[in-house]
């Protein structure tokens, strides 16, 4: 869909004003905050663009002030609270909702695995549920209604001394073992087909986010398969239709992949703007993917470590490409295009060999033992494949 910004008027800009109306974002009759008069309710004015840049902050998405197809769904979700409805898992299109994610986050709290808090009813939320009631002494079909809100709101934690999902993730992650040989990678770069990403012109040349983003993939994979992982990518360099974020993240989970990560490109309005920053799955008040965040921070370390670009920080995000990714996920944007001092060390290939070093070692670190990781920027990523040949040999 076309991103609905400040200027637009319609049907659509007097639904997004009613949802975040009630969220309580924004008043119906709100005045301009640059011109003083009360908008009519059909108008994308600063008043709306300033709620929906709060929404997005809340929710972890890009703070843009536009209404994309991610916000949209996002603010389709946030209509409900939790209560209002029943909730159970429906085949083939599942309820999502606010009200999925606040039931998924309670459950999580209270030591029931539903997996990721996703705000999607599917089969793992409904098993547990099924599970709460179950214990509880109510008929476990796997439905939330009132009974079942009734018993989650005057029941406490159950789980003392950690995040339940870190305990889970870190206990897979252990069981794993330190070997690369074997695990299963998902590599996403980022645009493709008909969407260019960011593109720059340079002279005679046309620099894309795409191209480079593939580029960047495509060394990555020859570097993780050469120490024992399986690799897929999401797409090849050839154009293809294109394909959304909600497909990509559908193929890293039928390919059943430990990890997932993402390349990027970016870009700015503000040719100053440069570095490198890395997302996980997070939303704000202590729900994450713990795994996914530490796998960002490593990338984000090695990284800057290994290359001379500003370090952005690693931050938590709800994407729907992290949040509906079933394994650990993460997001590296590598340098901004439109930054003249990025770009001369984007388009030289041995800085992207570089990178690619930097990425294959985090993923290395993050297997080994929290007691035998190693210093920032000292493994050697052609160690990996000589110890995966001397196996081959034996």
């Amino acid at each position: 869909m076309r991103p609905i910004r400040r200027g637009d008027r319609g049907p659509a800009v007097t639904e997004i004003r009613a949802v975040l109306v009630g969220l309580d974002l924004l008043r119906p009759t709100d005045p301009d905050l640059t011109d003083g008069f009360a908008p009519g309710t059909d108008e994308f004015d600063a008043g709306t663009e300033w709620a929906v840049r709060t929404f997005q902050q809340s929710r972890g998405l890009t703070i843009d002030g536009q209404v994309g197809a991610e916000t949209w769904r996002a603010l389709d979700a946030a209509r409900w609270r939790l209560g209002d409805r029943a909730l159970y898992h429906a085949i083939p299109e599942p309820l999502n909702g606010e009200d999925v994610r606040i039931l998924q986050e309670r459950l999580l709290e209270m030591g029931y695995n539903v997996g990721r808090p996703d705000g999607v009813y599917g089969a793992r939320t409904a098993r547990a549920v099924a599970q709460f009631q179950r214990e509880i002494g109510l008929s476990p079909d796997g439905s939330c209604g009132p009974q079942t809100m009734h018993a989650l709101r005057r029941l406490g934690r159950k789980v003392i001394g950690g995040r339940p999902q870190w305990l889970r993730e870190a206990d897979a992650l252990r069981e794993s073992g330190p070997n690369l040989v074997g695990k299963t990678i998902i590599i996403d770069p980022g645009h493709g087909s008909a969407d260019p990403g960011i593109v720059v012109p340079d002279g005679l040349l046309r620099w894309t986010e795409a191209d480079l983003a593939y580029d960047l993939a495509a060394r990555l994979e020859g570097r993780l398969a050469a120490a024992g992982m399986r690799v897929h990518l999401t797409r090849g360099p050839a154009p293809t239709a294109p394909l959304p974020d909600l497909v990509r993240t559908q193929l890293a989970n039928d390919l059943g992949g430990d990890l997932f990560i993402s390349l990027h490109i970016d870009g700015h309005a503000n040719p100053e703007a440069e570095g490198v920053a890395t997302y996980h799955f997070g939303t704000g008040n202590g729900v994450t993917s713990t795994v996914g965040e530490r796998l960002a921070n490593l990338v984000q370390r090695e990284i800057v470590v290994r290359t001379d670009l500003r370090d952005c920080r690693s931050h938590a995000k709800t994407w729907e490409l992290l949040r509906l990714t079933r394994m650990p996920a993460v997001r590296v944007d590598v340098g901004y295009l439109t930054s003249p001092t990025d770009r001369a060390r984007l388009v030289d290939p041995l800085f992207r060999d570089r990178v690619v070093e930097a990425i294959v070692a985090a993923v290395q670190r993050m297997y080994f033992p929290i007691e035998q990781d190693v210093p920032t920027g000292s493994i050697d990523v052609r160690t990996l494949r000589a110890v995966v040949a001397a196996a081959a040999a034996d």
